[in-house]
């Protein structure tokens, strides 16, 4: 295989790298074809005798001039500083070891491994947020009241009903909602998180232990559900993914926008 056959095989890797490091697809794309053109105006620079796509991903960082550290959009990931950005997304996105990101980057493992963990922690922190509980059961509100404080969020409330739920959520703007279905009063917290949706643009969580009631295919249904009983663990994890998917969409209409 040529080594345009081979590079034309790996761009789209790149490319998809190159648009998360700069937080852009205009400018990621420019800078694939930038570095693109330096390669093969220099063949004889890339080593044919490594792994084709660890190369192509070296030669990237040896011609690639940077972009300003906050340079890489609003996601939790764009405010990291450029070069823990670097390490993490080769490794969590693309796939490379500690030790392949710290050859394309040049730089020792050790100072890798450290920046991928500061760049978790960024992380953590940047997704501390306001979380408002929908739950009638003391002890669950206090459970979950728990999980999340452990975390690191903030707990906006707990209401017990839906007309509690819709004035907490217009008092507070929590960032994310965690809901029970079966309310105090009889009321419904699919319904609470209905009106609080037509208020404003927040992930929700269904916590429940009538799974089949969300999940009957003739409406809309809940991206994340936990079912009861539930495990810290699993509300931990689901927390984390729904912060950080929202908040990454969220960087991406506005990135549309402009």
């Amino acid at each position: 295989m040529s080594l345009k056959d081979e590079l034309g095989h790996q761009l789209p890797y790149l490319r998809r790298y190159a648009r998360a490091l700069t937080g852009s697809q205009t400018r990621g794309d420019a800078a694939v074809r930038d570095v693109l053109q330096t390669v093969l105006a220099a063949p004889q620079h890339f080593d044919l005798a490594c792994p084709p796509r660890e190369e192509l991903f070296r030669m990237f960082h040896r011609h690639w001039t940077g972009a300003a550290a906050g340079d890489g959009g609003d996601g939790p990931v764009g405010h990291l500083a450029m070069h823990p950005r670097q390490a993490l997304l080769l490794t969590a996105m693309e796939g490379f070891s500690v030790a392949q990101t710290a050859e394309i980057l040049g730089c020792p493992v050790a100072d890798v491994a450290a920046e991928i963990d500061a760049a978790r922690e960024a992380i953590a922190d940047s997704l501390k947020s306001r979380v408002m509980i929908i739950e009638d059961e003391a002890i669950i509100a206090m459970d979950l009241r728990s999980i999340v404080e452990d975390l690191g969020h903030t707990v906006a409330g707990v209401a017990r009903t839906r007309t509690q739920a819709a004035a907490l959520a217009n008092a507070t703007r929590p960032e994310l909602v965690l809901a029970d279905i079966s309310l105090a009063d009889g009321s419904s917290g699919i319904d609470a998180v209905k009106d609080i949706l037509e208020a404003m643009d927040v992930p929700v969580i269904f916590i429940t232990a009538f799974p089949e009631r969300l999940l009957t295919g003739e409406r809309p249904e809940p991206t994340y559900l936990i079912t009861k009983p539930f495990a810290p663990e699993t509300v931990a994890a689901t927390i984390g993914q729904a912060l950080l998917f929202h908040r990454e969409s969220a960087a991406l209409e506005i990135e549309a926008v402009d």
